[in-house]
């Protein structure tokens, strides 16, 4: 019984993990980056937390992270929007 139910969190946390992967797509999209350009938009997201954001710290992102993110892509690779 508990390998099964470790199997469903799993499957759970994997389709959570896809669907915070379609809303970055998303989000990304409503700020201006072109549709065939989304891909390189979420890397350039991804290393952009990096650079924003001190390493060691291990604060949760909100809203107000997640923004100041996509600012810093806007300003920095800007050919990835319209």
């Amino acid at each position: 019984m508990l390998d099964n139910e470790r199997e469903n969190i799993e499957i759970e946390i994997e389709e959570l993990a896809m669907q915070l992967s379609d809303m970055l797509n998303v989000a990304l999209f409503f700020a201006g980056v072109k549709k065939e350009n989304l891909k390189k938009a979420v890397d350039a997201y991804l290393d952009a937390i990096d650079d924003v954001f001190d390493e060691d710290d291990d604060s949760e992102m909100g809203q107000d992270e997640i923004i100041t993110v996509i600012n810093y892509i806007k300003r920095n690779s800007p050919k990835l929007f319209t």
